[in-house]
């Protein structure tokens, strides 16, 4: 199942990618969304290439019944990003992987941050699948909202966080 989303943040490609690398930033929307960070690490210089990996802890509220039958009442999301070095423009470009432990789905996708006359265009881009036999194509499809929603909550903080911080 494809993902694909995109919003404009009148910001620099700098300062959302500094925002995006903030662990009080991926605190805070793992607690808008109800969840907790359990963990975030950066490794390496955001000025070039460097990575982040978030271990959150999310509820199932939102998920549907029978999900919530296999899941239980909360996930364990583990979220990897390495990011390329910024390009001349200044534009970056990050891939995701998601894992859900418990869950048999997986979440890879490409985030670009695209420089454009002083502003950000946050482009997301991927595909949830899952290793069910069978049923796999029903519960990637059944995911992906959730799964879309939930990365595109990152880029509408960020917009919240760059104004009050």
């Amino acid at each position: 199942m494809a993902l694909s989303a995109s919003t404009t943040l009148p910001h620099g490609v700098d300062s959302v990618t500094a925002v995006f690398a903030n662990e009080d930033f991926q605190r805070h929307t793992s607690e808008y969304v109800g969840g907790t960070l359990e963990s975030f690490t950066v490794a390496g210089d955001i000025a070039g290439e460097f990575s982040t990996t978030s271990v959150r802890t999310l509820p199932t509220t939102r998920l549907p019944e029978i999900a919530r039958k296999f899941v239980g009442e909360s996930l364990k999301v583990t979220q990897v990003e390495n990011w390329d070095a910024p390009a001349a423009d200044g534009s970056r470009q990050s891939t995701i992987s998601l894992k859900i432990a418990g869950a048999p789905i997986d979440v890879s996708a490409v985030q670009r941050l695209v420089a454009d006359a002083g502003s950000t265009r946050v482009e997301l881009e991927g595909n949830v699948t899952s290793s069910v036999p069978f049923l796999g194509g029903k519960i990637a499809d059944a995911a992906e909202p959730m799964v879309g929603k939930a990365l595109n909550i990152q880029s509408q903080q960020a917009q919240a966080w760059l104004e009050s911080h």
